[in-house]
């Protein structure tokens, strides 16, 4: 269910918006709705993991470049 490519995390997110937008509109039978959660939480689970991978890259690349640091957003240094 979740494409391998280039564009995954975003086709995944756009996927999850239609199963969203599916369930609130369509008031599906039962099988479907389970069918559509199903997936859904796979999505969840697979963006959930690319965004836990992505952080820790983040995390290496300042950690390998010092003169890097890591602030909030709010523009101050993080404690």
């Amino acid at each position: 269910m979740v494409k391998k490519g280039k564009h995954e995390f975003e086709d995944s997110l756009k996927r999850l918006e239609e199963i969203i937008s599916k369930m609130e509109d369509t008031n599906p039978g039962l099988q479907e709705a389970l069918e559509l959660f199903s997936e859904g939480a796979e999505l969840i689970k697979f963006c959930n993991e690319q965004l836990e991978q992505t952080h820790k890259k983040i995390q290496q690349i300042i950690k390998d470049n010092q003169e890097f640091k890591i602030e909030n957003f709010d523009g101050g240094p993080d404690a």
